[in-house]
């Protein structure tokens, strides 16, 4: 069975001899592969002698990354980890197991790390996507945003991947879930960066950008309730408008405010269109989804030691 260690970096000079080194350790039967995103240190040099095969992205961004590697690299298995050394290597064996043996098609490390490991804020936010994700596709993780996680090829190979930056998770996820994938989470230790490694991570920039990614494909996979919801609000605005107006009229026969009542028209009528749009689109999403699947259904499925062949 071919397995492919693979690691996006952007000037980890100074992490990422570790991280290929534990995961040469962790996994000496696996290929490391370091695609380099425009370092302007030598991470790339540091990579070579650690033993890793070294690509290049030009394209600036975490998701811009992660599609060349999807792209250019083939194997049975995929390890995807970031090159901060905040991952805990000794855990991929597990994690490729529930994969094998398991029968799922993404395994997801949950970060369990003390309360210095992670930045301000980032709990909260992490916490607050995943629930987000979960009311609207229907299945609770615990870690949706973590960088770790375990995929078949079957999965990497039919994978649309759209995002540009670190959003990248949050699409993987969404993904397994339209598609009512297999998926599995495992705890695994989440360690702080090493002194004078800095986080690539803004995050308030990129939370709102992961937040607009959640928004963008509830809209994409489910747009009958987007536009639906849409047009309700339009439809609640248009009443809320119009009231007044009919009031008056039941007691004057007159309508002095014209354009209040043009206005609540309009609204209406853009509330059925909301809807109708709504329909067209479910119709178009749902042929999407079943494109997607058969993209899925045409790789051939990981041959498993134990557990489901699917």
């Amino acid at each position: 069975m071919r397995k492919a260690v693979l690691i996006p970096c952007y000037n980890e000079a100074g992490t990422i001899a570790k991280v290929v080194g534990d995961f040469r350790a962790a996994l000496p039967d696996a290929t490391i592969y370091v695609y380099d995103n425009n370092s302007t240190d030598d991470t790339t040099d540091r990579a070579r002698e650690a033993g890793a095969l070294v690509g290049r992205e030009t394209q600036q961004g975490k998701g811009h990354v992660v599609r060349r590697m999807f792209r250019d690299i083939d194997a049975d298995v995929f390890v995807l980890v970031d090159g901060d050394a905040t991952y805990d290597a000794a855990s991929a064996a597990a994690l490729i197991a529930e994969l094998t043996d398991g029968g799922a098609d993404m395994v997801v490390g949950a970060r369990v790390g003390q309360q210095a490991a992670y930045r301000r804020g980032h709990q909260f936010g992490n916490r607050t996507l995943t629930g987000f994700v979960a009311a609207v596709f229907g299945k609770k993780l615990r870690d949706m945003l973590s960088g770790y996680r375990v995929l078949s090829r079957r999965f990497v190979k039919s994978f649309p991947a759209l995002s540009t930056g670190f959003e990248i998770e949050t699409e993987l996820t969404v993904h397994a879930l339209e598609l009512d994938l297999p998926i599995a989470e495992i705890d695994t230790p989440y360690y702080a960066r090493p002194a004078g490694s800095l986080s690539k991570l803004n995050t308030w920039g990129d939370g709102v950008r992961i937040l607009l990614t959640i928004l963008r494909l509830y809209r994409s996979e489910r747009p009958l309730a987007f536009f639906g919801l849409v047009g309700l609000l339009l439809a609640a605005a248009s009443l809320v408008l119009a009231v007044p107006v009919f009031v008056t009229y039941l007691e004057t026969g007159l309508v002095p405010r014209l354009p209040t009542a043009v206005l609540s028209t309009g609204l209406m009528i853009l509330a059925f269109l909301s809807s109708a749009i709504g329909l067209v689109l479910d119709t178009v999403s749902r042929g999407r989804r079943e494109m997607k699947l058969l993209a899925y259904l045409a790789q051939e499925p990981l041959k498993r030691t134990h557990g489901s062949t699917g």
